[in-house]
């Protein structure tokens, strides 16, 4: 099935970059909102609430972290104790934890929300977990009479605060339709891949692992440059506007060389999305002899001790100290 746009008003921007000023990103509220919960307000459900919060939706949120919540506060979130007390009320709730264990924690753990949840309630899991897992969790959701969005994102925080991040959505058109105020509200790029829960995430391995594939190749080059004696900020700037260029590559070498490795996007993310990407891979008997490379990178990072590190410093570990 080709994948088509629900939403989608403007050319995708390079992930990372802020959309236009006044674009299709802006907080225009176009339509009424309804009662949207989040659970896990970090990097990316903290700014997708504060979006939220801001075109009026009043998102009801609650993070293992209480501080979080209350820090968004002064969006117009309303800050719970607990992830029952998000469910209840509303009609979407959106998981944006870490991974699959954390998802079914939420969900089926002893304080999960699935025994509250009501048929016709709506979970979208935004989190980067297997197919596999996203499509047993959808049929025990549905086993409730709850339907289930498939809807991993990309674009990082900057992007899902001002609306520009991509998402990508899988799941029965009934139920995009019944959410597509929410997503329009959450993206100006909804990718809808197709009626089936599993799709996308999927889609969201698939491109994880390029992404990581062309960091690992960007920060292997850059560390070759150094070795050769190279300027690396000048390295860079050819690397950015020639053959060799990915959006990955360079937003990261340019952390790097600044010595920028505050996590945005931690080393253990990328070196669990690639592992995931390879294990789909395995069950379908299909060799990806770079991506293995590139997790076997990741995974060696994190094992060093660069796990709570930016992904950006991959080129110290390749390289050594950045000159």
């Amino acid at each position: 099935m080709t994948p088509t746009l629900v939403a989608s008003r403007t050319a995708l921007p390079p992930e990372g970059a802020l959309a236009p000023r006044g674009g299709p990103a802006a907080l225009e509220p176009a339509v009424r909102p309804f009662g949207v919960g989040i659970i896990g307000v970090g990097n990316m459900g903290g700014a997708m609430a504060e979006r939220l919060g801001n075109l009026g939706w009043a998102p009801r949120v609650y993070d293992i972290d209480p501080a979080k919540p209350k820090d968004l506060e002064r969006f117009g979130a309303l800050a719970l104790e607990n992830a029952v007390q998000v469910a209840i009320k509303t009609i979407a709730v959106i998981i944006c934890v870490v991974d699959a264990a954390q998802t079914r924690e939420v969900l089926f753990g002893t304080q999960g929300i699935a025994p509250h949840l009501q048929p016709g309630q709506v979970v979208v899991l935004c989190p980067t977990i297997s197919p596999q897992d996203v499509e047993e969790i959808a049929q025990d959701l549905r086993g409730l009479g709850v339907d289930v969005l498939d809807a991993p994102m990309s674009g990082g925080p900057l992007r899902a605060r001002d609306g520009s991040m991509s998402l990508m959505v899988a799941g029965p058109d009934a139920v995009v339709e019944r959410c597509a105020a929410l997503l329009q509200a959450l993206s100006s790029q909804v990718f809808r891949i197709s009626a089936r829960p599993g799709d996308g995430a999927r889609t969201k391995l698939v491109n994880n692992l390029l992404a990581g594939i062309n960091l690992v190749g960007a920060a292997e080059v850059m560390a070759l440059a150094d070795r050769m004696g190279l300027d690396l900020d000048r390295t860079l700037d050819v690397i950015g506007q020639s053959s060799g260029q990915s959006w990955i590559g360079v937003d990261r070498m340019r952390r790097a060389l600044a010595q920028d490795l505050a996590p945005r996007a931690h080393m253990t993310l990328l070196a669990k999305d690639t592992r995931l990407a390879q294990e789909a891979a395995q069950t379908l008997g299909f060799d990806s002899p770079l991506g293995a490379l590139a997790s076997r990178v990741f995974a060696d990072a994190v094992a060093a001790g660069l796990a709570d590190l930016d992904d950006a410093a991959l080129l110290s570990f390749l390289s050594g100290p950045v000159r």
